[in-house]
């Protein structure tokens, strides 16, 4: 059996083509790279998600835990006026998402479910709404900030995840408060 080497095209070296072929891709690299300082970054984000149906994510900050509820009840458990302070304190700021997250012992134990449906995820709901409620009529949050989270299992419990929802404080905004004189007065 003879082996035959390959023999390249005559006229043009292989390595030339190979040379030729990278140095495009460079040349198309530089060219998307200028072309890409001129795109609105918030249009071409904004872009992107509607494009896979994607909702931004708040990135969360805090988490805190609402514990406690009898097996098969979403009455708030005694000592929730703790977790309404923290929530108060951190969602005064507007761009601050609070999503809420409700869980049970999981169907498997029985005992944790909703008693007129049997369902463990509808129970967990409502343990979450039942929070949402007290958010919103102890004014802790407004229902704009609130989101819900699929349920959970893993405990008789609503977590509650503080998340920065909002856009950057421009630079030029932080600075003109800094900038601003306390009393009033003039400075040279």
């Amino acid at each position: 059996m003879r082996i035959q080497r390959f023999d390249p095209a005559p006229g043009r070296p292989l390595w030339l083509t190979t040379l030729a072929d990278l140095s495009l891709l460079l040349v198309g690299f530089f060219v998307f790279l200028q072309a890409a300082q001129a795109v609105d970054k918030r249009a071409l984000t904004a872009g992107i998600r509607a494009g896979f149906d994607a909702e931004p994510i708040p990135m969360t900050v805090e988490r805190a835990v609402i514990d406690g509820f009898a097996p098969g009840s979403a009455a708030l458990p005694a000592g929730s006026a703790n977790n309404v302070e923290f929530v108060r304190g951190a969602a005064a700021d507007r761009r601050i998402a609070v999503t809420l997250t409700g869980g049970t012992d999981g169907p498997e134990a029985g005992k944790d479910v909703d008693p007129t449906t049997g369902s463990a995820a509808i129970l967990a709901t409502d343990r979450a709404r039942a929070v949402a409620a007290l958010l919103v009529r102890e004014g802790a949050a407004t229902p704009a900030q609130i989101a819900f989270a699929p349920p959970g299992t893993g405990g008789r419990g609503v977590f509650i995840d503080l998340g920065f929802a909002g856009e950057r404080q421009a630079v030029a905004d932080r600075q003109a408060s800094l900038a601003a004189p306390a009393d009033g007065a003039e400075t040279k």
